[in-house]
């Protein structure tokens, strides 16, 4: 049964005792109880009274690896005691977008998916922005740096760029595959950016 508090609410879902099954409800009366509610509430297709008590969920913290570009770092994060959290999924921290890269059971073994009761250790990369790592050469001398972008942004080789405030143009573009001195791709499959001034040949 949902936990809203309007009582001029239509019928509401809940698990009938007596029908051994979700049915409609209809709701009696409510009576707050600390943080959650008690719903006093008749079954449409028996009509019996029963009452649903609604507690909010328990925030437990669970350890997360994330990863932002080269860098990671280990935090605790709230979640509610009853969630299931899978691979791929995506949630919201510290005003970032963070996908669930990993999750481990007991005897630190991935799983696809877990309650959050039974995960040992997670982790997640940041999605809504990439921090790419750029090579800045000039003569003999070079010198490394981080660019921070969109996933999607594009760098094509032999395009310029403005770095410290001082224009590069791209001289080869590094993805997980090798080095590319032609094309352009995301940010997201980059893992370097090699950089000469653009005076140079």
């Amino acid at each position: 049964m949902t936990d809203g508090h309007d009582e001029d609410a239509g019928p509401q879902i809940a698990e009938c005792m007596n029908c051994a099954r979700s049915t409609e409800h209809e709701v009696l009366r409510r009576t707050p109880r600390g943080s959650g509610v008690d719903v006093l509430a008749r079954c449409i297709e028996c009509s019996k009274v029963q009452t649903v008590v609604i507690r909010p969920p328990k925030a437990v913290r669970l350890v997360f690896t994330l990863s932002e570009g080269a860098s990671s770092k280990a935090e605790e994060i709230e979640v509610d005691e009853d969630e299931v959290l899978a691979v791929g999924e995506v949630f919201e921290w510290d005003s970032a977008q963070w996908e669930i890269t990993r999750i481990d059971g007991g005897g630190s073994r991935p799983r696809k998916s877990l309650p959050v009761t039974e995960i040992v250790a997670a982790w997640a990369v940041r999605r809504d922005r990439v921090t790419v790592r750029i090579t800045m050469t000039e003569g003999e001398e070079s010198s490394s740096g981080m660019l921070e972008c969109d996933p999607e942004q594009e760098f094509s080789c032999g395009t310029v760029i403005e770095v410290e405030g001082k224009r590069w143009r791209i001289r080869a573009l590094h993805t997980g595959k090798g080095r590319t001195l032609r094309g352009k791709r995301a940010a997201s499959d980059l893992r370097r950016i090699y950089l000469h001034p653009t005076n140079s040949n």
